[in-house]
């Protein structure tokens, strides 16, 4: 674990998240970066508030704050983008070796209503996944 890529959007489930980075980096003494996708889709409603760059950019602020205050600095990445492929491509094009995300604990209509990120990521990508819960 050298390279840790931690998905973050301020969710309850990315704090986690969050805290297990922590302890990966002070443990095996890896480099951070965190990303938080802006996604790109279409809505019949309208915008939605996840659709918002400045929510992006506040969490991934969030967490900088977060890390520093562990003595952790961190790479931010905010891309646009599906969520679950974005961060599967910027951990494969950028030499990430574990990504660590939150799962939001959806039944099976969630999941199949708007998509488990995590789920996806954790069997699509080819780094170490770690979901917190």
């Amino acid at each position: 674990m050298k390279r840790i890529l931690l998905a973050y959007d301020g969710s309850d489930a990315s704090q986690r998240a969050l805290d297990a980075t922590v302890e990966m980096v002070t443990t095996f003494g890896a480099t951070v970066a965190v990303i938080s996708v802006v996604p790109i889709h279409s809505n019949v409603m309208g915008v939605n508030p996840w659709d918002d760059r400045q929510v992006h950019e506040d969490a991934l602020k969030e967490a900088q704050a977060r890390l520093r205050d562990h003595g952790i600095e961190a790479e931010l990445i905010e891309p646009y983008g599906d969520p679950a492929h974005t961060i599967e491509s910027v951990a494969a094009e950028r030499g990430f070796d574990t990504i660590i995300l939150g799962s939001r604990g959806q039944g099976a209509l969630g999941r199949f209503l708007t998509g488990s990120v995590s789920g996806h990521v954790a069997t699509h990508s080819d780094a170490t996944v770690i979901v917190t819960h």
